[in-house]
């Protein structure tokens, strides 16, 4: 059996100023080099500095870049309706040239509909956009002329074409994402039914899983990364207390925007954001139970919701390395 890979993933939600979170996250992703990850992705958010600290991925991933040497550097995602499509396609082809081929290129069509206004769109828009700036950017990756017979992408970079990854929540889109064969992303945690608020993430996510596999075209190899949030400590007792303030905030915020949150402890919250928090131990038990792992080919790891200290992310980065992936992947 190929061994799945391991990612780290981050938000840059540090709390330190902008630069700072930079900083951090920067050496966030080279201790995870040095830990043996095989992959670091970042996400994109606009505006809203408590969702999401870096507006633009392509530039900080070619910083990252330059202070990395083999650790694959990848977006989770790029908000791909709010781009210039040919623009992003140049500055992937210069980042994936700087970075030695480095670069793993994740879309999403958005979900935070305020963000949208400010760029002359709706969010009613955002699936129309993504497809259509897609088709796109593959056409330019894949050396078509762009509208005059002399327009070619430079520098050519055919190879990006096999590196789309597609972020989905749902059936459909996992479908579309398998009939073109790029790669499923599936979230660290997603909203549940009304009427089956106590229904698994792995629940919710393999039938999507089953539908991207019949999907994908005879001869083209899945792509799953499986994204989950893991705060490793080496007690559970500690991890436990430094979880606590960020969950909390987490469940309010779910309140006051409408979402039911059942019970008021750390451990309710836990279970109902698919968080696996604890010392090695814990934390491999928990994963143990959530099937999408075993057919994922792809597995990240990221500390949000939990917003521990730089150091405690660290220390996690050791922990997961060392104790939890070898029994995981």
């Amino acid at each position: 059996m190929t061994r799945k890979r391991l990612g780290f993933f981050t938000r840059l939600l540090d709390d330190a100023p902008p630069k700072e979170r930079y900083r951090l996250a920067t050496e966030q992703i080279r201790h995870a080099e040095r830990q043996g990850f095989d992959s670091a992705w970042i996400a994109q958010h606009h505006f809203h500095e408590h969702e999401g600290g870096l507006p633009s991925p392509l530039v900080f991933l070619a910083h990252v870049a330059a202070h990395t040497q083999s650790i694959r550097l990848g977006t989770a995602i790029i908000t791909l309706p709010l781009e210039n499509p040919l623009r992003v396609a140049e500055d992937a082809a210069v980042l994936d040239l700087l970075a030695g081929g480095r670069l793993e290129v994740g879309f999403g069509s958005g979900g935070t509909p305020t963000s949208f206004l400010p760029f002359g769109l709706t969010i009613d828009q955002r699936a129309s956009v993504f497809a259509e700036y897609l088709h796109l950017i593959q056409s330019a990756w894949r050396g078509d002329s762009l509208t005059d017979p002399d327009n070619h992408l430079y520098p050519p970079a055919p190879q990006l074409a096999e590196r789309v990854w597609i972020a989905t929540f749902s059936v459909e889109g996992a479908i579309r994402a398998g009939q073109a064969g790029h790669g499923l992303m599936l979230s660290r945690t997603q909203p549940r039914p009304a009427d089956a608020l106590s229904l698994t993430l792995d629940a919710l996510q393999n039938p999507m899983v089953d539908a991207y596999l019949d999907a994908l075209p005879a001869g083209v190899a899945p792509r799953i990364l499986a994204s989950r949030t893991a705060f490793v400590a080496d007690s559970t007792e500690y991890a436990l207390q430094v979880a606590t303030p960020g969950l909390t905030r987490q469940a309010q915020q779910h309140r006051a925007a409408g979402y039911e949150v059942i019970g008021d402890s750390v451990t309710d919250y836990i279970r109902q954001f698919d968080a696996h928090i604890g010392d090695p131990s814990t934390v491999v038990a928990s994963l143990k139970n959530d099937s999408i792992l075993a057919r994922a080919t792809d597995i990240s790891f990221q500390v949000h919701s939990v917003e521990p200290s730089h150091q405690d992310t660290l220390r996690s980065i050791e922990l997961i390395a060392g104790h939890v992936a070898p029994h995981i992947l």
